[in-house]
């Protein structure tokens, strides 16, 4: 079993081709990291698709309220809900969106980010102060950077599950 350096914060997302490791930033966007690891233990991530994926840029996951595989799945409504959790302020930093950060999906209102989130592909520093910085992938980025492309996707690749690393055995 791998070892972190901080469990709690550590984010493991199974994908078709392996585990992605994300370091989240509490320290940077504490209401965001803590909504994903409480998203994340509830399970709620599981087998939710990548809706939006555009190459050489990111790719946008994590509505939890239509973009389940099993429950309900619309692709055509994918990427337009949430949690039923609120919304979340805006945590905007000097932390750049660089390759391999998460970043919080909102709507144009700074504090409507929920439970959607992207992985930056590239540097993407034309966002830098615009969304919430709130994690960066450590390991795995191969498995990020071989999600199907789209908008949507036409046979989107999922998140088959989502765990805190603390809480894995």
């Amino acid at each position: 079993m791998a070892t972190y350096e901080d469990p709690e914060n550590t984010i493991l997302m199974e994908l078709k081709d392996g585990t992605v490791v994300i370091k989240l930033l509490p320290d940077v966007a504490p209401g965001h990291a803590e909504r994903m690891k409480e998203l994340a233990r509830e399970g709620a991530y599981d087998n939710v698709c990548f809706h939006r994926v555009i190459d050489g840029f990111m790719a946008q996951t994590g509505d939890v309220a239509n973009g389940n595989m099993e429950a309900g799945f619309n692709l055509r409504m994918a990427g337009t809900g949430g949690s039923d959790k609120p919304n979340l302020k805006a945590e905007f930093s000097k932390v750049p969106h660089a390759r391999g950060t998460l970043g919080a999906a909102r709507s144009q209102n700074p504090d409507s980010a929920n439970s959607q989130f992207f992985i930056n592909f590239k540097d993407n520093d034309f966002l830098n102060g615009q969304y919430t910085v709130y994690g960066q992938v450590i390991e795995g980025m191969e498995h990020v950077d071989a999600i199907a492309r789209g908008e949507p996707p036409a046979s989107p690749d999922r998140m088959i599950s989502v765990k805190v690393a603390a809480d894995v055995a």
